[in-house]
């Protein structure tokens, strides 16, 4: 047994002396082709970024490709792409570099903020709050990424947590007018309506030529039922922009809810001159001609008119299952019994 170790020790030795200075030779290759493939890459990519600067973006793309091939650990050659295939418009390829180039380098606030950016733009909005998320982890202090962030769960419903990284975003950054607004669209959505109109005049305050932030305030103010104030505030809006559809419809409602009913007839059909596939102006004037006309059973060509409004609403916006109802309510009178009869079908009559 002693005799047997032995030998075994003596081959071990020998074994090393004879094998063990080629083994470091084949490593010192290995290692000396590595810097040199890893020069290659880094070469790559400061070509990419030269080319880049002089707006050739199809060279630029093959130089980050390369440098990506010869190390594909290198996060900035995939985001390298994948800022050109942003500019390209490409922005399936540009997700999938951004998401390796994340992969690669998972510390990266740029390549993870672009991302995000990608996945918002691109409207796939639970993966944009994710990436959002992870990028306010990375840098707690960007306004802008707080302020995206926010805007996603918005657009999701969460209006909630939308107030809060505004607030986060105002908190850092204070001087940045739509991050007010966004905050009053997401404090008006929860019902805190005294809340969203300081948050709209603190945007007017940072920027006061803003004609949609004034409808928006004017509609926080009808939802107040503090409509002469809301009335004001439309008229400074179209003051400052006279083809702002937006302000010119919002001011035929809440002449509507004022029951003045000529002057809100005259905005909708102002709107319409402006913007033909108005939803809601011809929802308006079906409401005007069909009050007059239960005012006054006499006036049927209101109620026609009435009816032809709603019916190129639903043209121009199917999901408005209210007008649908009122159709159905007010399509043949009750007093009307012989129209009623024409549209009922018979034998004889054609399809």
């Amino acid at each position: 047994m002693f005799c047997r170790s032995q030998t075994s020790v003596t081959f071990s030795k020998r074994f090393d002396r004879r094998i063990g200075p080629w083994i470091v030779c084949y490593a010192s290759l290995w290692i000396q082709g590595c810097a040199f493939t890893g020069n290659q890459a880094k070469r790559e990519l400061r070509r990419g970024e030269e080319l880049l600067q002089k707006d050739d973006l199809e060279a630029a793309l093959i130089a980050f490709q390369e440098a990506a091939r010869l190390d594909p650990k290198l996060a900035v050659a995939h985001s390298g792409q994948g800022r050109i295939y942003r500019r390209m418009g490409d922005y399936e390829h540009a997700i999938r570099a951004f998401a390796e180039a994340v992969r690669r380098d998972p510390w990266s606030f740029d390549d993870t903020l672009n991302l995000a950016q990608l996945y918002h733009f691109t409207n796939r909005i639970k993966q944009a709050i994710q990436a959002y998320l992870r990028a306010v982890e990375l840098k707690p202090d960007s306004a802008d990424a707080q302020l995206n962030l926010g805007v996603c769960y918005q657009h999701a419903g969460d209006f909630e947590q939308a107030a809060l990284r505004f607030q986060q975003a105002i908190a850092l950054d204070d001087t940045q007018p739509h991050a007010f607004v966004n905050l009053g669209v997401a404090l008006d959505a929860q019902q805190k309506y005294y809340d969203a109109v300081r948050a709209y005049k603190d945007a007017l305050e940072r920027d006061s030529h803003q004609p949609v932030v004034l409808v928006n305030l004017a509609q926080t103010y009808m939802n107040l039922d503090r409509n002469k104030l809301a009335r004001q505030t439309l008229a400074q809006a179209i003051t400052m922009d006279p083809r702002l559809p937006a302000a010119q419809e919002a001011l035929g409602y809440c002449l509507f809810r004022m029951r003045e009913f000529a002057a809100a007839e005259t905005a909708y059909e102002g709107v319409l001159a402006l913007d033909p596939k108005s939803a809601r102006a011809h929802a308006g004037l079906g409401s005007i001609n069909m009050i007059h006309y239960i005012e006054d059973k006499t006036q049927l060509e209101r109620r026609d008119r009435a009816l032809e409004h709603w019916h190129r609403s639903l043209e121009i916006n199917p999901d408005q299952p209210r007008i649908q109802a009122l159709i159905m309510q007010y399509s043949v009178p009750i007093d009307d019994p012989e129209r009623e009869l024409l549209r009922t079908k018979t034998g004889n009559a054609p399809e």
